[in-house]
């Protein structure tokens, strides 16, 4: 049975990513609403840092309400998780340093479409009956295309991504602590699962508020000595900048059938990494409560730079910086901590260990909350939810102990078939989410209000 299964997701997963599928899908959406919005993620990019940094202009009186923030933080947190690290290790092992450029494409073209699947979340979110907001592509599957069918299938398969991401962040901790304090990886997994189990199963907003304090802190303590890694090997910079484009469209790669093996790396890992495009971050987009739909949108396109410009690039100049003798036959976080270890010594093995322990929780943290509202739209009931996070923590513990391929590839298969029905669902739809950015631009932003008109949604 299990022989079959393997065969069947090894197919799809053939089909997906072997044959191209999703990297053509990706970047043609991508594009294609680069070119709707007029290059928004550029245009608007100065709008994207105003709303970020202004104070939360709301007082809920709902305690479940999530802020707009909070909701960047949640999105961000589960991007600056698996992908940024272990994702991004992956892409280089596998694809060399020409992945880290078609992760910068996926990055640069997916910041439009994480605006547009997060608009449309927020116009089509309904309210939690335990309090806040719940939404996502299954809702806007089912209230604007009518396909309950096709929300289903989403959340079914978001589900089984998230369950699979649970054990791939928890073996990377795992196996980052045993290099680093030699602690057997029961230990460290007992305490991971313990400590997410009285967060998950505490009050439905504690997630936002861990988070909206933990990113922060862990993106910018990460980000500052990464910055001490590149200013300490500033003349090696040109190099490695050379070696990505050489590596990205090199002649020698096109000869040795090896290009698409470099494309694929730094797609499959860029869309683990920055989610725009599969569906995911727009869970979170929708349990915001903003004053205008854009404004999410922008902020989650927000999120897509900060996550593949900034820190997955930062993880990448890390490895390519070190010296090659110091990381040859590494693979995994054993060579990203072999890297650090070139640069600062037994602390940079110690560091991103404890990192990385932040960024697996906060990714693990971030992909429950994705999941709230998609059980709920499965089945409703806090049995469901509580099946689902137990299970969550099951898959957690058992890929802190050892690391399953099976797992990865049914991770893989399930971003697959989000990502393949969200494109399906956000490009007819696309039009309701320029409609929302022309009014937006047109009477909200503080450089070109001219009205207080608001526009109204049909739901």
């Amino acid at each position: 049975m299990l022989n079959y299964l393997e065969n069947v997701v090894n197919f799809v997963n053939g089909i997906f990513w072997g044959k191209n599928l999703l990297a053509v899908m990706l970047l043609s959406a991508g594009l294609y609403f680069t070119i709707r919005t007029k290059f928004m993620p550029v245009r608007l990019f100065k709008e994207m840092i105003r709303i970020i940094l202004e104070k939360n202009e709301n007082k809920f009186e709902d305690e479940n309400t999530v802020s707009s923030f909070q909701a960047f933080c949640i999105s961000t947190a589960s991007r600056i998780g698996a992908g940024n690290l272990a994702g991004v290790v992956a892409a280089v092992s596998i694809g060399g340093p020409g992945a880290v450029f078609w992760m910068w494409v996926v990055a640069l073209v997916g910041a439009s479409s994480a605006f547009i699947e997060s608009t449309l979340a927020q116009i089509y979110k309904e309210k939690d009956p335990n309090g806040g907001y719940r939404g996502g592509p299954a809702y806007f599957m089912e209230k604007a295309l009518n396909r309950r069918w096709m929300g289903i299938l989403f959340a079914i398969s978001g589900l089984i991504c998230w369950a699979g991401i649970s054990q791939i962040v928890s073996n990377s901790v795992t196996e980052s602590f045993e290099n680093a304090f030699n602690i057997p990886r029961i230990y460290t997994v007992s305490v991971l699962v313990i400590a997410a189990a009285i967060i998950i199963f505490g009050k439905s907003n504690k997630t936002a508020k861990v988070l909206d304090k933990l990113v922060p802190i862990m993106a910018g303590a990460y980000a500052l000595v990464v910055v001490f890694i590149i200013v300490t090997n500033i003349t090696l910079i040109p190099g490695v900048f050379k070696s990505i484009f050489a590596n990205a469209f090199g002649v020698q790669q096109v000869v040795g059938g090896g290009l698409g093996v470099v494309i694929m790396a730094g797609i499959k890992r860029g869309l683990f990494s920055n989610e725009a495009g599969s569906g995911s971050a727009p869970c979170a987009a929708a349990a915001a409560e903003v004053s205008h739909p854009a404004k999410q949108g922008l902020i989650q396109s927000l999120g897509v730079f900060i996550d593949t410009l900034v820190i997955c690039s930062a993880t990448a100049f890390v490895i390519l910086l070190a010296d090659k003798t110091a990381t040859q036959g590494k693979t995994g976080m054993s060579l990203l901590q072999a890297a650090m270890r070139h640069h600062l010594g037994e602390f940079g093995v110690i560091f991103i260990a404890i990192v990385l322990l932040l960024f697996a929780f906060s990714t693990f943290l971030g992909i429950l909350f994705y999941a709230k509202s998609n059980v709920a739209f499965i089945v409703e009931g806090q049995f469901a939810q509580n099946l689902y996070k137990t299970f969550a923590l099951s898959m957690m513990f058992v890929g802190g102990l050892s690391q399953y391929l099976f797992v990865w590839a049914l991770a893989d298969m399930g971003v697959g078939l989000m990502t393949v029905l969200n494109l399906f669902a956000i490009v007819p739809l696309g039009k309701i989410a320029l409609d929302s950015l022309a009014d937006y631009e047109e009477n909200h932003m503080p450089s070109k209000k001219r009205s207080t008109k608001i526009k109204k949604y049909n739901i």
